[in-house]
């Protein structure tokens, strides 16, 4: 992998681990040490007994906490989608799309764009002469072992080994 495409991928799942870890870690200070006096007074809130605003803490925090782990939730699901290919991040479902123009069959090196972006290269032998096709669907399954994927063209049998290049 290319070093310009390492960093922000360990960055990004850095980025994405600390958030599912962070949520229980970043309690909140009670809300009457959040506002000012004035604040507190204007907004009703001394009229609470301290039952009740211990309660409105309580619920501050539990949704504060929910809604950390749902962002997280999404951050680390972005991550993965939008990494997906570099990594298999422990999905074996494949990677579905399809080739931008025409497949012109297999051969060591060639590179496809697909239609979500993705650019994948041929790292194997694999060879599918004559084929031709426009716009064909693919499916870039990982293998069972390692960090290997392979490509198939609907509509023939031969799959090649690819790594994802963008």
């Amino acid at each position: 992998m290319p070093l310009n495409r390492l960093r922000p991928l360990n960055f990004s799942l850095a980025l994405a681990a600390l958030l599912v870890v962070a949520p229980g870690a970043y309690a909140q200070p009670p809300i009457e040490q959040q506002m000012t006096p004035e604040q507190f007074k204007a907004s009703g809130l001394e009229k609470l007994s301290p039952q009740e605003l211990a309660n409105l803490n309580a619920w501050l925090n539990n949704t504060l906490e929910v809604e950390t782990t749902k962002a997280a939730t999404l951050a680390k699901d972005k991550v993965e989608t939008e990494n997906r290919g570099f990594l298999t991040f422990g999905k074996t479902d494949p990677i579905v799309g399809r080739i931008v123009g025409e497949f012109r069959g297999f051969a060591p090196g060639r590179s496809w764009t697909l239609d979500n972006g993705q650019v994948w290269e041929q790292v194997d032998s694999a060879s599918l002469a004559g084929a031709r096709k426009t716009d064909p669907q693919v499916r870039i399954t990982p293998s069972v072992m390692g960090n290997k994927w392979y490509m198939q063209i609907e509509g023939y049998n031969t799959r090649a080994g690819v790594r994802r290049v963008k």
